[in-house]
Parts: C-alpha cells; structure tokens; sequence
C-alpha cells in the first residue's frame, strides 16, 4: 500500500521563506525544484544535501510550503523524521537538517 499522502522530510516555514527568495533572486528556472538528498562516503557516513534541480526519473516530488522538492527514492530512509530550518545567527546563516518537532 502506498502512502502518497506521507513526506518523508518537512520544511520549517523560516527555511521554506529563505528558499522562496533564492529562487527568486538567483532566477531558479521554472521546472525547478528544490532538491534534498545525500552523499555518501567517508568515515561519518553521509552528508545531507540541498539544492536545486529538475526532477530525475528516481525521483519522489513533493509539495511543501508550496515548493517542489524532489527525493531520490533511494534517499528517502536518511530522510525520514527531518526537517529542513534555516538558521540565522551571529557565527553563522545557512540551511540545516533538524529533527522534525
């Protein structure tokens, strides 16, 4: 049985903001979509990714905070229980994988 309904991965609605004005700014051609994902190797495992891309055949897209975002199916385990923030702060600013609340 297949959950269409059930995302894997959230996006808090500061980080969904900060996407929204990349895209805008930066000219994101339409098609695009935010991707999240991983890579792997090295001793720590693997390193969670964000960016933007098209959607690839392998992909699961989903729609959150009205963004498309694509999931390599094969990702999808590294995924589940996350949440996508964006923080802001005197040390640093950027996009960061929580677990979701």
């Amino acid at each position: 049985m297949m959950f269409d309904n059930v995302k894997p991965i959230g996006i808090s609605a500061r980080a969904a903001e900060e996407v929204k004005k990349i895209m805008q700014s930066k000219n994101i051609p339409a098609g695009y979509g935010l991707r999240l994902g991983i890579k792997g190797g090295g001793c720590g495992g693997v390193s969670l990714i964000i960016g933007f891309d098209k959607q690839k055949p392998t992909d699961l897209a989903y729609e959150l905070e009205g963004i498309q975002v694509y999931v390599e199916k094969k990702h999808t385990m590294y995924l589940i229980g996350k949440e996508v923030d964006f923080y802001e702060g005197a040390d640093a600013r950027g996009f960061m994988f929580a677990e979701a609340n």
